[in-house]
């Protein structure tokens, strides 16, 4: 049997649009409905919180790699907290631990983990992003890249990355 497989969501927090919450929140319900791991940066805010509550209704784990040490911040939708204190320091965690990082949206912090996941070769998943987004990070020419702008091609793409 297949060990689950834990899938890094990536997004802005407050500066996260309408359509990237409602992608992230089908993409975390899509996900653990295909026995995915959800991971997110754990907090109460944006493509975060959206992407567990997604998980959530479908009845899965969600992880959360906080900021904070105290768990102040955190998304009621946590299972398994991480507090790591480290504030944005903990986006290469965030990377490190998932075996694929799907981007969804794009803000300073996202482009962090985006380069991060390019720097540690992980498999990276780009939705809901802006043409200048997609051109910086197709400039690295990363193999393990790809771009989508529909759910429905996610899991055909997840499963096409090799286990890391």
């Amino acid at each position: 049997m297949d060990k689950k497989r834990i899938i890094g969501i990536m997004g802005p927090g407050s500066g996260a649009t309408d359509k990237d919450l409602e992608t992230a929140f089908e993409l975390g319900k899509l996900l653990d409905e295909n026995d995915y791991y959800v991971l997110t940066g754990g907090r109460a805010s944006g493509v975060m919180e959206a992407a567990m509550k997604g998980a959530k209704s479908a009845g899965g784990t969600t992880i959360g790699i906080l900021p904070s040490e105290n768990g102040e911040d955190q998304s009621e939708f946590v299972d398994i907290p991480i507090k790591t204190g480290m504030g944005s320091a903990r986006n290469n965690i965030n990377v490190l631990t998932a075996d694929v990082v799907i981007g969804v949206g794009i803000g300073p912090g996202t482009a962090s983990e985006i380069a991060l996941a390019i720097k540690a070769q992980k498999p990276i998943l780009l939705l809901n992003q802006s043409p200048e987004s997609i051109s910086f990070f197709q400039k690295f020419g990363y193999e393990q890249l790809s771009i989508s702008e529909s759910l429905e091609e996610v899991l055909g793409i997840v499963d096409s990355f090799k286990s890391s």
